[in-house]
């Protein structure tokens, strides 16, 4: 590939960035048909007893755990031997995730589906996201994350009603194989024939940099070498810089809302009387305004700045979700997903936008993995702490203001502790010209 010759941007890249939007459609489908209905089977076809709140949510703690290790090796992995195979791979490991859940004779073997689930969301979504910031424009980053993550979550969204549907018609067991087997076979053919690595593009923006430094340069964390090492880009990432430090925990928090939404919404749906579709509509409700909304709140954030969407997002999503137990009903149930998956919209393309605005191209691979490991590792903690908290109290109802508070009090965090990101609203500070001693002669 001729270096020369790379273009940027989000039209000069049509073909490649519509390849990987499909790729992580693909992507969200693979996590969306565990949404809806496996949640119901729990009861249903495995025999856990209503109010089993940890055992419920050890597939989501499983998840987590995994898909957080995996988004940091990711990016790792992705500097060294490109995004295409490390994409390839993660399709390749999702390929006995429907059979197991087809065949699986007890509840261990869905935690087991949901490990390998886990590795696949890992290394797809982390190259998905990747791969299209390699080939857009600074300028452009809102946007990509908007574009990325919206076909992400409508997926998502989408395949809770239609698995919610097949199951139905098929049977859960069937249902689910039929839709996963489809959506994995897919994926693979067009990794293989149709997706091309974008790490040169990569290698070229940081050569660039090197020749001729932006007009605008971004407000990068001092002290760092030029090509730092996994401990010290982790350092630099968890708690190094305080801009930073604020979005990983935002993004750590952020995931109690979807371990909340997979694990215990529709047990509490169900416990008041919803049937399975309605279930998969008022959880696609959710789906559909995070995804939708996103196709706008990326761009906003290329105009108005990162920080008050991300902070903005994280109170209206803890809103929506407290919401939920204010009322009653189809429609305030749907109107309350709405609301938290609108504050996801404004929150979570922009969180990873604002570290790819303060990273730079050399290390933005691994960093975006161990921005993405923290906010991962936000489906463990908070499903063992959604578990933990409606266990103790014998409601699920608990578990949803714990998640409300906790959204509350990180979006004030990043009030506190973050800036603007974007070169052009908020530039680095130019450096000093020399200064001059008359007294030494010179």
């Amino acid at each position: 590939m001729n270096m020369d010759n790379l273009r940027y941007g989000v039209r000069e890249n049509i073909g490649q960035v519509t390849h990987q939007l499909i790729q992580v459609m693909l992507v969200g489908f693979a996590i969306g048909m565990t949404r809806t209905v496996i949640p119901v089977m729990a009861e249903s076809e495995f025999g856990l007893e209503r109010g089993s709140f940890m055992m419920l949510a050890s597939f989501v703690v499983a998840f987590g755990a995994v898909k957080a290790v995996m988004n940091f090796v990711a990016g790792r992995w992705s500097e060294r031997i490109g995004r295409r195979p490390v994409l390839l791979w993660g399709w390749v490991i999702a390929l006995p995730i429907p059979v197991m859940i087809w065949y699986a004779p007890d509840w261990s073997w869905i935690v087991a589906a949901t490990v390998l689930l886990g590795v696949n969301q890992g290394l797809c979504w982390s190259m998905t996201q990747t791969a299209k910031l390699d080939i857009t424009r600074a300028e452009e980053r809102g946007l990509t994350m908007g574009l990325n993550e919206f076909s992400g979550y409508v997926g998502v969204a989408l395949a809770g009603i239609l698995t919610a549907y097949a199951a139905e018609w098929l049977g859960a067991r069937n249902g689910l194989l039929v839709f996963g087997m489809g959506v994995v076979v897919t994926a693979l053919v067009l990794t293989v024939f149709w997706v091309k690595d974008t790490l040169p593009w990569a290698v070229a923006e940081t050569a660039a940099h090197k020749a001729a430094p932006p007009q605008n340069l971004p407000r990068y964390p001092r002290g760092v070498a030029e090509r730092p090492t996994t401990s010290e880009v982790f350092a630099v990432m968890s708690w190094g810089d305080r801009r930073l430090f604020a979005i990983c925990q935002a993004g750590l928090v952020e995931k109690f809302v979807d371990a909340l939404v997979w694990a215990l919404f529709p047990v509490f749906l169900v416990g008041r009387g919803a049937s399975l579709t309605e279930i998969g509509w008022i959880v696609g409700v959710y789906g559909f305004a995070w995804g939708g909304s996103q196709l706008f709140t990326g761009r906003l954030s290329d105009h108005v700045g990162r920080l008050w969407p991300n902070v903005l997002g994280m109170w209206i999503c803890g809103a929506g979700v407290a919401m939920v137990v204010l009322g009653t009903g189809t429609l305030w149930w749907s109107v309350s997903a709405g609301v938290a998956g609108f504050g996801m919209a404004l929150l979570y393309p922009n969180l990873s936008a604002a570290v790819a605005d303060i990273t730079p191209p050399a290390w933005r691979g691994s960093a975006i993995g161990i921005y993405r490991f923290w906010r991962d590792l936000g489906y463990a903690i908070g499903a063992l702490a959604l578990g933990l908290t409606a266990s103790l109290t014998g409601a699920a109802e608990a578990a949803f203001w714990f998640v409300a508070i906790s959204m509350f009090a990180s979006g004030g965090l990043v009030l506190w502790l973050s800036e603007e990101t974007p070169p052009r609203l908020n530039p680095a500070d130019p450096p000093h010209p020399p200064t001059f001693d008359a007294g030494m002669g010179h």
